[in-house]
């Protein structure tokens, strides 16, 4: 008796085992990967971000700029394509495909769409006025960008800002280059330079050497 109920112990535990097998290797049998490109139907011209997505399943991919997807999806699965000023597609992926890759091109018909009218209306003279004087219109990027680069701005970010890493790195750089010209041979005194004095004499004017407080 024990020996019996062992046995089925064991068939059921093989069962078990070969269910998730047969359904994965199944899935898998399913699973096939979609290389397909958009394009017109009258002109055969390639359209870009189109919206690729599987029906019904959060998963989808945008075709690049020459009109070039790719997707992972399962046989019977449909892809639904939509795209600014074309109308919409869908596509059934058979059930008969023999391999993992399966190519497409998707034609799609280029369509107009047409937005509700807009009445724009003149205020009146004693509105403008108001509206004029004391309404507070908020800047928009271009003249927040104008301000932000304004040669004062500028010019007191270069004299206070210290230079980064990267404006140093430049520096050592072009005094390193500098020193390599002079190498085997003996470096020029600045004291003869006549360039030399004129910018000494430049930065006395100027107060360069004062004591700073």
């Amino acid at each position: 008796m024990m020996r019996l109920i062992r046995i089925h112990i064991f068939l059921f535990l093989l069962f078990l085992q070969v269910i998730p097998a047969r359904a994965q290797q199944r899935f898998w049998e399913d699973v096939v990967q979609i290389t397909g490109v958009t394009m017109t139907a009258d002109s055969l011209r390639a359209i870009p971000d189109v919206n690729i997505t599987v029906k019904n399943k959060n998963r989808g991919v945008t075709s690049s700029h020459y009109g070039v997807f790719s997707i992972v999806v399962a046989k019977g699965d449909t892809l639904s394509y939509t795209a600014m000023g074309f109308r919409p597609k869908e596509y059934v992926v058979p059930d008969d495909i023999e391999g993992r890759y399966f190519n497409v091109v998707q034609l799609m018909v280029q369509d107009t769409f047409y937005l509700p009218e807009t009445i724009i209306r003149p205020r009146p003279f004693g509105d403008f006025d108001y509206a004029f004087k004391y309404w507070d219109v908020p800047e928009d990027y271009y003249s927040i960008a104008q301000r932000n680069t304004a040669d004062e701005i500028m010019s007191m970010m270069l004299r206070d800002l210290p230079r980064s890493g990267r404006e140093n790195q430049g520096y050592l750089q072009r005094e390193q280059g500098n020193q390599a010209i002079y190498y085997g041979q003996q470096r020029p005194v600045g004291i003869l330079n006549p360039l030399k004095w004129n910018e000494f004499f430049q930065a006395w004017k100027r107060g360069d050497f004062r004591k700073k407080k």
